[in-house]
C-alpha cells in the first residue's frame, strides 16, 4: 500500500480528491491536513467521508508527513503553494500540485496571468503539466506534477490534435467556456441567490488559463500560439463545457476530422468521442460527465465560413481538478490508470 497525504482537504478540490482516494484499492491515505479544522474528524467538513474515514485533520508538520507518506497531494489556493510544494519537493516526496503556482514554465508568465513574481522560479522545470493524454512518459518519471485548470484541460484536449495534425489557423483560436459554480471553489460567492438564472461572462479577455492553453498548444505547434478564451459562470454546480472556434487550413470532412480524433484518442480511457446523428445529445454536454473523469470531444463544421468549431465537457472537480490528479499518481506509481477512478457520471444530477 502506498501512503498518501492531502495538504488543504477542507475545500470542494480537496473534498473529492478524498473522495477517490478512500477506494482506490493501492492507497491508503495517512495523514491529512488544514489549518482551520485541526483536530475535527474529516467528514464533519466533508460530511460525504462519513463512514469511509475515522481520520482527523492535522496540522501542517513537514517531518511528520515526511515520516508518514510517500506521495502528497497538495489542494491548497493559488499563490500559497509555492513553498508548501518546495517543501515537499526539497523532502523527497513526490507531490500533486492541484494550484496554479507550477503549472507555467515560464517565470514571466506569474507576473503576466497572476500578477505576482514566482518566488522558485528554478523548481518551474522539474513541474510536469498533468495531462497524460499528452504527456505521460514525462509524468512517469516527474516527482512532480502540476495538475492543470479546469477550463484549460477540457479545451486543450479538444484543440491538440487539431494543431498537431496543422489543419487550423494557429492565429485564431477562440474558447468559449461555460462553468458551474464549485469551479470558484468553496470560499467565494457561489450563493444560490447570485448563481440561479444566470448567464454570466466574469473574465470575457486575459483569464489565467489562457495561458496553460497557449503554452501546451505552442509546444505542440513548436512556435507561439495566442488564444482568445472567454469564460461565462452558469447556473450549474459542477461541469464545464468548451466551444472552441477554430478556422481551417483547407476543407475537411466529417470522415477526416473523425480520423484524426480517432488516431489521437482511441487508446485514452477517458476521451470519450461524440457526436451522434441521432437523438436530444449529439454533442458533448456537460450533465452526463459529472461524476466521472471523462472529457468528451466532439466536433462540427461551418463549411461555408471554413470554421471547424471542437466541443468539450468535463466535470471541473474531476477530469478539471481531482480526478487528473489520480490519473497522474496512477501514472507516476505505476497503478491501473482507471485505479480509483471507475465510476460512470451519475444521471440525472
Amino acid at each position: 500500500m502506498m501512503k498518501v497525504g492531502v495538504v488543504g482537504a477542507s475545500g470542494y478540490v480537496g473534498g473529492e480528491t478524498l473522495r477517490l482516494l478512500v477506494n482506490h484499492p493501492d492507497v491508503e491515505i495517512a495523514m491529512v491536513t488544514s489549518r482551520q479544522h485541526v483536530g475535527e474528524y474529516l467528514h464533519r467538513i466533508q460530511p460525504s467521508l462519513k463512514g469511509f474515514t475515522d481520520l482527523t485533520f492535522s496540522e501542517l508538520d513537514y517531518d511528520k508527513m515526511t515520516d508518514k507518506c510517500d506521495l502528497v497531494f497538495t489542494a491548497v489556493p493559488h499563490g500559497t503553494a509555492t513553498e508548501i510544494v518546495k517543501a515537499l519537493y526539497d523532502r523527497g516526496l513526490k507531490v500533486i500540485d492541484l494550484s496554479a503556482d507550477y503549472r507555467l514554465h515560464n517565470a514571466a508568465d506569474y507576473d503576466k496571468w497572476y500578477g505576482w513574481e514566482h518566488p522558485h522560479p528554478d523548481y518551474l522545470p522539474k513541474s510536469v503539466f498533468g495531462v497524460p493524454e499528452l504527456h505521460r512518459e514525462a509524468i512517469k518519471k516527474a516527482q512532480l506534477v502540476s495538475c492543470p485548470g479546469c477550463m484549460a484541460v477540457t479545451s486543450t484536449l479538444a484543440l491538440a490534435p487539431l494543431i498537431r495534425n496543422d489543419l487550423i489557423d494557429i492565429d485564431h483560436i477562440i474558447v468559449d467556456s461555460k462553468i458551474g459554480s464549485s469551479g470558484a471553489g468553496s470560499g467565494s460567492g457561489t450563493a444560490h441567490a447570485m448563481r440561479a438564472g444566470v448567464i454570466r461572462p466574469y473574465k470575457p479577455a486575459k483569464h489565467r488559463h489562457t495561458g496553460e492553453i497557449e503554452q501546451e498548444l505552442s509546444e505542440i505547434a513548436g512556435k507561439k500560439i495566442h488564444v482568445s478564451m472567454s469564460p461565462h459562470a452558469v447556473d450549474v454546480v459542477r461541469g464545464i463545457l468548451c466551444t472552441n472556434h477554430t478556422f481551417m487550413k483547407k476543407d475537411l470532412d466529417e470522415k477526416e476530422i473523425w480520423k484524426i480524433y480517432r488516431e489521437t484518442y482511441g487508446q485514452e480511457r477517458f476521451i470519450r468521442l461524440i457526436r451522434d446523428k441521432k437523438g436530444l445529445y449529439k454533442f458533448p454536454d456537460p450533465k452526463f460527465v459529472v461524476g466521472s473523469n471523462f472529457c468528451d470531444i466532439g466536433f462540427d463544421i461551418d463549411e461555408e465560413n471554413h470554421r471547424l468549431i471542437a466541443i468539450s465537457a468535463s466535470d471541473n472537480l474531476m477530469k478539471g481538478a481531482a480526478g487528473s490528479a489520480i490519473q497522474n499518481m496512477n501514472v507516476m506509481c505505476g497503478f491501473d490508470e482507471m485505479d480509483g477512478l471507475r465510476y460512470t457520471p451519475l444521471t440525472p444530477v
